[in-house]
């Protein structure tokens, strides 16, 4: 009976070990799933976040060159009104230097 008893124990050890093994594959295998989830789920989000910084990219360059158009325009109007503003000033005072200079040329100093 000793005999039987110590072979039962045997088997009951066995079997304990065995269910402990069943046991931790199953907690590997479920880590490797969590492990795998959170993956993804962080792939994902850096792809949502890659596409969310593109477009911000994408919009802030297409202002930046919208207001390169406005910039220009406004430069050429702004060069146009001075263009105008200083052919003005030559009109208004192109008799007063004429008249300046004929009367410096033709005074005579001794």
């Amino acid at each position: 009976m000793a005999a039987n008893r110590g072979q039962n124990g045997i088997q009951q050890l066995l079997a304990a070990e065995q269910e402990a093994q069943h046991i931790v594959n199953a907690a590997r295998n479920a880590k490797t799933a969590r492990l795998k989830q959170a993956k993804e789920e962080a792939e994902r989000e850096i792809a949502q976040f890659r596409a969310q910084i593109e477009a911000n990219f994408q919009r802030k360059l297409k202002e930046g060159s919208g207001d390169s158009g406005a910039n220009v325009k406004r430069l050429e109007q702004e060069t146009e009104a001075k263009i105008h503003h200083l052919k003005n000033e030559a009109e208004r005072i192109s008799h007063h230097v004429v008249h300046m200079l004929l009367k410096h040329v033709t005074t005579v100093k001794n």
